[in-house]
């Protein structure tokens, strides 16, 4: 079992920063895939970013590209999702996941992961 706890977020004005930022319960990021994704009100969930176990690999909605960069630090058993030049449409319920071990495909679903927090809530004003 791996129990996850997000914290972080908050509201800020366009152009804003945050840093998102996912405890794990247990040493995780060596066999687990791990990200993030995003739940709006009246939108379809999104996979916003993740990591391959090990690291190898990672994934970015086109929607953050270039904005967000996703990290970890195995030390703390934490995640992060920097997040940089915020929009409104970046507004959203964010939730840290985790997955043992994940396909190509699964990668950028986060939203399937089997573990997942409670979620922190981003909030963007124009």
């Amino acid at each position: 079992q791996v129990q996850l706890v997000e914290s972080g977020g908050g509201s800020v004005q366009t152009g804003g920063s945050l840093r998102l930022s996912c405890a794990a319960s247990r040493y995780t990021f060596n066999n687990y895939c791990v990200g993030w994704f995003r739940q709006a009100p009246g939108k379809e969930r999104e996979g916003v970013a993740s990591i391959s176990e090990g690291g190898g690999r990672t994934y970015y909605a086109d929607s953050v590209q270039g904005r967000f960069t996703i990290s970890q630090d195995n030390a703390k058993n934490t995640l992060y999702l920097h997040m940089n030049t915020l929009k409104p449409e970046d507004t959203a319920l964010y939730y840290c996941a985790a997955e043992y071990y994940c396909s190509a495909y699964l990668l950028p679903r986060t939203y399937e992961y089997k573990y997942r927090g409670q979620g922190t809530q981003v909030t963007v004003s124009s």
